[in-house]
């Protein structure tokens, strides 16, 4: 066909994940012909720029993706149920960065390191996992491979801006108002659409998304469901704990796994780690040198530190993984997708 490039849609073009996904387009060269940059009414018109030309931001609607190769969708879970069967209709692959198909069993959840041969069966809709799930399957996948993997239990410390640009003005404001002794009312967190607010400044919430009949938030039951269809481990034991910090920017997350080969030693697992792909280790006790938040905004690797044996099993491993929850958590990883739709000619220029 020689075309010089793909026509490349953008659905929630002016959101924190929209824009990062535009510069990570940018950022890695992806072959782009043409740009459609897309979103709600309320938003509409705004202008943006990529590669250094200005596009204005139109209102999505389904005859939008006319001629449209792939979208990639990050405007809530509702946009993409109404539009991305439309935008597949007129022939557009769709890289979804919401909860709305994740566990649709039509469709495949993709973190390109992990399972990038399950590419190869999608009807028109790929999932983009959830952001705490992707940077903690990168890190542990590896070890799955090498030495099997039986058991993970998890403790997140997510920041505010998975809960959208709201929630970052929110901790900015309420830090502000603290240090200077005036009173405020929280609005966001939690959970937007939930009954009652908490103070994200100087505190720690221990509820993300709903809460679910089990106990469990839907944030928690994500990670748990997610990471068993990522590895293709239905009886993989997982339990996960999600936290709200005052961070801006950067997922960090205590993780416990417990392996299937005893007699693993830590060196063996660093190693491991080392080598792994999208992962760096920054495991140095003598330098105090593990990774932060501070230092992984704007990096699409995950970090991976404080790495150590269970003291009381042999088989347990204690870990700590840090990455850009805008970045490797959702507009990285699903420009990777377009990327190995790409590679494995799923997709043709």
């Amino acid at each position: 066909m020689g075309r010089n490039g793909l026509h490349v849609a953008v659905v929630g073009a002016t959101g924190a994940v929209g824009q990062q996904m535009i510069q990570t387009l940018e950022n890695r060269n992806f072959p782009v012909e043409t740009l459609t940059l897309l979103s709600s009414e309320r938003s509409a018109g705004k202008k943006v720029v990529f590669k250094g030309q200005e596009i204005e931001v139109q209102v999505a609607t389904p005859e939008s993706f006319a001629g449209v190769d792939i979208a990639l969708f990050s405007a809530g879970g509702a946009v993409s149920k109404a539009l991305a069967p439309e935008a597949v209709k007129r022939g557009a692959i769709v890289v979804d960065n919401t909860s709305a198909f994740r566990m649709d069993e039509n469709v495949p959840l993709v973190v390109p390191e992990v399972n990038e041969s399950d590419l190869t069966w999608h009807n028109g809709i790929i999932a983009n996992p959830n952001c705490s799930t992707i940077q903690m399957v990168v890190a542990l996948e590896p070890i799955r491979q090498a030495f099997g993997l039986k058991k993970v239990i998890v403790s997140t410390y997510q920041a505010v801006s998975g809960a959208g640009a709201q929630a970052i003005e929110e901790l900015k404001t309420q830090a502000k108002a603290i240090l200077a002794g005036e009173s405020f009312t929280p609005e966001i967190l939690p959970v937007k659409s939930d009954r009652k607010h908490y103070q994200i400044a100087f505190n720690a919430i221990p509820q993300i998304d709903k809460f679910q009949a089990n106990g469990f938030t839907f944030e928690e039951m994500k990670m748990i469901n997610e990471t068993k269809k990522i590895m293709h481990m239905p009886e993989l034991e997982v339990a996960a704990t999600c936290v709200r910090i005052p961070v801006i920017t950067g997922h960090s997350e205590s993780v416990y796994i417990e392996v299937e080969k005893e007699g693993i030693s830590v060196e063996e697992m660093k190693q491991l780690l080392k080598e792994a792909p999208s992962v760096v280790l920054q495991d140095d006790l003598a330098e105090q040198l593990y990774p932060m938040p501070a230092d992984c905004v704007g990096k699409n690797d995950v970090f991976v530190g404080r790495v150590r044996k269970d003291l009381d099993r042999d088989n347990g491993f204690h870990l700590w993984i840090v990455s850009d929850n805008l970045l490797k958590g959702a507009a990285w990883n699903s420009v990777q997708i377009a990327e190995s739709l790409l590679k494995l000619g799923l997709v043709n220029l």
